[in-house]
């Protein structure tokens, strides 16, 4: 168990780590080639405006989302309320039953009225409003196919 711990804390420090070798990789290629070339001043150009360019397209496709699911998540937590239907890190379902402060919330899980459990905030990755159910029309429509019997092409059977 201590090494899959392990693993899963180097897992969240990876993208950090990842940038900082492509860098140094990119940054030390360049650095190869134009001094292979002579240092002309096409080649340094190109050799300074790739690894910008290599930054600049990493920090869109791995940093930029991941700060925009981090502000909504951060909305929706501040937003809690008491009621509200909410789902833990740990993939448990529970109902907010009080809020006794800004970083705790306490949280009832299954039908028990004694599985109160206080929690931090941070902990919880999404929330649902009490009449917030989505509902898609899909129980009337498989009310509907009950009554009319189809076959396999569409057509009502006797």
């Amino acid at each position: 168990m201590l090494f899959v711990n392990k693993i899963m804390h180097k897992a969240v420090f990876l993208n950090k780590e990842f940038l900082e070798v492509i860098m140094h990789m990119v940054l030390t290629a360049s650095t190869d080639v134009a001094a292979a070339e002579g240092a002309g001043a096409i080649g340094s150009l190109i050799s300074l405006l790739l690894p910008l360019g290599i930054l600049v397209l990493m920090y869109f496709i791995m940093i930029r989302p991941e700060q925009k699911r981090q502000k909504q998540l951060d909305a929706i937590v501040s937003a809690i309320e008491v009621g509200d239907a909410v789902v833990t890190s740990g993939g448990f379902y529970g109902v907010v039953i009080d809020i006794p402060d800004d970083k705790v919330i306490i949280v009832e899980f299954g039908n028990n009225k004694n599985c109160r459990i206080p929690m931090k905030r941070n902990h919880i990755v999404e929330v649902e409003k009490p009449g917030q159910a989505v509902d898609d029309g899909k129980s009337s429509e498989k009310e509907d196919s009950k009554d009319d019997k189809k076959g396999l092409f569409g057509k009502k059977k006797d």
